[in-house]
């Protein structure tokens, strides 16, 4: 038992170093806490922004391609025109040329584009909408532009560029021009201009922009942005743009942004750092050009032709603003609880010094009531503990004896088991007769033969007497013993299990030899003897099943102050080992299907719990005997029964 005082002395208050720990402790939860939900808030935020700029890329690329379908049509619609053809054929035809210019100019003016310009085969423009300019395209060479290859190869083509002429950057739309695909006779260019478009997105203050397939930018409600490049050119593709011209040798410097960590495919966090980046960069205010931001590309697949790549910026500084505030208040709050926590254990310890306290002073009033109370109490309890093993014991024989009686009941339902397809087979007999008995009862009842329906009839009733015999039979084999002696008659015994076995032995067509002793009667349980005699029957007849003609020898006598009854087969008899291990529970010489090893083993204990005995040995002139022997009727029973 502890002592009351070392109990006191435990009680102390902590010392420096551990309310140092604790502080330490405390402020390392807090920030984990604040941490924990700016991360939250942050990644929440990021989902926001990006079901946000997918649905802005949705618009910004259905506003793209509505603004250049509405064009689409204008090269054909050139290509029409009877004196476009005709000038192709005629190029030196002033007058023609003179129309076709006015007709140009009209559709241009009309449909709202940059310029419209044909083009022969050679690459000379013959025909423009600006003919009336000093700068007009007529009369230049634009064999070396990509759009015009582009149209003579697969007979049409879309492309960006800006022009040299006037350095106007504009989306070019083509169409060959002949009378037949192989025949081309020139090409028909429609300029169109996005401005216009561009300006729809200036609204907006989150960056928008279009790359083509050399990663510079073409599009951008930033205008300083354009024909910067998000990657760096190498030089052999810098010498091929200065070539064909299609920047009009712009300087295309780097964007200077910085991707520093990729979610997925196309969406991305980055970084604009305007003053590494290009000087058109950063004329743009830092507000919209610097800091991070949330990338989301995808492909514009409805430009065949043109790769295209839009990308839209979200910025993510009110989402990491506003997931600091909620990471303040959330430490802020886990903080105070953990305060709270702190001042409640404080004062439950307060609380456990005091009833310490009492409990010491109690403990020690109570320590010798306590001894003489433990004194008491182990007296009583090892009379207990006595009481408790002789009702265990007592317990303990009763279950043995439940579980007995419950083992011989599942012993005797498996020999049931066994016998159910015998005993089916000798029940469908009657049922099948009884069948064609009825039908040909009612034809003789129609017919007005009643005398042989009567026979029929006493004949059925007949076969249902011998269906409930049988029925009858197992019914009381299969009863459950009452476990209480009765004088039994051996002579009763053997005819009820040798009727249990009826079907069994004229399938297997044995012989019984019987020598018994009218009257001589035993003193025990008649139901569980008869589970015994079916048992060893059983055996004997599975020891003699390769046999054409077996033969079971059954005979009754009286020795001593016991009965016995000896059931001898004509088999190959029993092995040493068999002979070792012969009441054994599980051994038995049968194949596994077919037996647990249990039946010898159940009937011994059935004999020996009934005052009696089995023995199995081998017969002098062969095969196996087994002698069950049983206490002879009491003299008092016996005068019991006389009286009667």
């Amino acid at each position: 038992m502890a002592d009351p005082m070392s109990a006191l002395s435990a009680v102390r208050p902590p010392r420096r170093p551990v309310l140092l720990l604790l502080a330490c402790l405390w402020l390392l939860l807090s920030g984990l806490g604040g941490w924990g939900v700016y991360w939250l808030a942050q990644q929440a935020g990021i989902a926001d922004l990006r079901a946000s700029g997918e649905h802005r890329m949705d618009l910004y690329a259905a506003s793209l391609e509505r603004e250049v379908d509405k064009y689409a049509f204008l090269p054909a619609i050139v290509a029409l025109e009877e004196d476009v053809q005709a000038l192709l054929r005629r190029p030196d035809d002033a007058g023609l040329q003179q129309r076709v210019n006015r007709y140009l100019e009209q559709l241009s003016d009309r449909a709202g584009t940059l310029s419209v310009y044909v083009v022969d085969s050679r690459g000379k423009v013959k025909a423009a909408s600006n003919w009336r300019r000093a700068d007009s395209f007529i009369g230049e060479d634009l064999s070396f532009r990509p759009y015009y290859r582009e149209a003579l190869r697969v007979g049409s083509g879309r492309y960006f560029g800006i022009g040299t002429t006037r350095g106007e950057p504009g989306y070019y739309l083509t169409s060959t021009l002949g009378p037949a695909p192989d025949r081309v006779q020139g090409v028909a260019v429609v300029k169109v201009g996005l401005a216009q478009l561009e300006q729809s997105w200036s609204a907006v203050e989150s960056p928008v922009l279009v790359s083509d397939e050399n990663s510079v930018l073409i599009l951008s409600n930033r205008p300083a942005w354009k024909f910067t490049t998000l990657q760096p050119l190498d030089e052999a593709t810098r010498q091929q743009l200065e070539n064909s011209q299609k920047y009009n040798r712009r300087a295309l410097q780097p964007l200077g942004w910085q991707v520093l960590r990729e979610l997925d495919a196309g969406t991305a966090l980055v970084r604009l750092k305007p003053e590494a980046g290009a000087s058109a960069a950063s004329a743009v205010s830092a507000a919209s050009s610097a800091g991070l931001f949330l990338s989301q590309a995808r492909p514009l697949a409805s430009f065949s032709g043109t790769p295209w790549r839009m990308t839209v910026l979200s910025p993510l500084r009110p989402i990491n603003q506003l997931a600091l505030s909620r990471a303040w208040v959330a430490a802020a709050a886990l903080a105070l609880a953990l305060l709270l926590v702190a001042l409640q254990r404080q004062r439950r310890r307060h609380l456990r010094e005091q009833l310490a306290a009492r409990a010491a002073l109690q403990a020690a009033h109570d320590a010798l009531e306590r001894k003489v109370e433990q004194r008491t109490a182990d007296l009583s309890a090892a009379n207990l503990a006595l009481q408790q093993e002789v009702a265990e014991r007592v317990q303990a024989e009763a279950t043995l004896r439940a579980k007995q009686d419950e083992l011989v009941q599942a012993g005797k339902l498996a020999v049931i088991g066994r016998l159910s397809t015998e005993m089916a087979h000798e029940l469908n007999q009657p049922l099948a007769a009884l069948r064609t008995l009825a039908g040909n009862s009612q034809r003789f009842l129609e017919r007005g033969e009643l005398e042989v329906a009567r026979g029929n009839l006493q004949r059925m009733a007949d076969l249902a007497d011998r269906m409930g015999r049988i029925t009858a039979r197992l019914r009381n084999f299969a009863r459950k013993s009452r476990g209480e002696p009765t004088r039994v008659l051996l002579d009763d015994a053997l005819d009820n299990a040798l009727a249990v076995l009826e079907a069994r032995l004229s399938r297997a067509g044995a012989r019984i030899e019987c020598k018994r002793q009218p009257q001589l009667a035993a003193w025990c349980d008649a139901n569980r003897v008869e589970q015994v005699l079916v048992n060893l029957l059983g055996n004997a007849l599975d020891a003699m099943r390769d046999q054409p003609h077996p033969c079971v020898e059954l005979e009754c006598r009286a020795v001593a102050r016991q009965v016995q009854i000896l059931v001898r087969d004509h088999g190959p008899g029993l092995s040493a080992e068999a002979q070792t291990h012969l009441f054994e529970p599980f051994f038995t010489t049968k194949p596994q299907d077919e037996g647990l090893g249990l039946g010898l083993a159940l009937s011994a204990d059935i004999a020996q719990a009934g005052g009696g005995s089995l023995q199995g040995t081998n017969h002098p002139d062969g095969g196996a005997v087994f002698t069950l022997s049983l206490p002879a009727l009491p003299s008092t029973a016996l005068a019991d029964t006389r009286a009667g």
